[in-house]
């Protein structure tokens, strides 16, 4: 730390945070990346949402979704018999409601900073259930680990500019 602030001192921390933007290669950009950083946000979120989504509504109408015949009766499984939680139905339940209301909530930009840490959550607690039995690229843990990190990073900002959030007025 420098006398003079109480922020450390640049040259002892080369990766210290610096709150101007990099000077980019072709500056004419600038001013486009400005304008496009939220619509950019809001499609990553509306992504995300929709994603999950896909997820949720095979679980609410007992449809196949991929290899699995009986998605509900996958997550029952993995809840009650994998991790070992008590009350597998109910809670497979709330997954499906979450994946699937919760879902759409942050890829409208609804409620956004409840649902996406609760995503996240999700994401965490099936990296954990699955990890041992899931290689890297051969089952594919990377796809719940990715979605846990979107989903951390969405909690932390927010609906964004193009957001039910927004245009409500309040947010979490």
């Amino acid at each position: 730390m420098t006398a003079e602030t109480s922020r450390p001192s640049a040259t002892r921390f080369p990766l210290a945070v610096v709150d101007t933007p990099p000077r980019l290669f072709i500056p004419a950009l600038r001013p486009f990346y400005d304008r496009m950083e939220p619509v950019a946000y809001a499609l990553l979120r509306v992504a995300f949402g929709l994603t999950i989504v896909t997820h949720g509504v095979p679980k609410m109408l007992g449809t196949a979704h991929g290899s699995m015949a009986d998605p509900m009766a996958g997550s029952t499984n993995l809840i009650g018999n994998v991790l070992g939680l008590p009350f597998g139905p109910q809670l497979a339940l709330a997954v499906a409601l979450l994946e699937t209301f919760g879902g759409f909530a942050v890829a409208l930009g609804l409620a956004t900073r409840l649902f996406a840490p609760m995503l996240a959550v999700q994401m965490a607690a099936i990296c954990v259930a699955i990890g041992p039995t899931y290689p890297w690229i051969d089952r594919g843990i990377e796809y719940p680990l990715m979605l846990g990190f979107v989903a951390l990073a969405i909690a932390m900002r927010g609906g964004g500019k193009y957001s039910a959030d927004r245009r409500l007025g309040v947010e979490l």
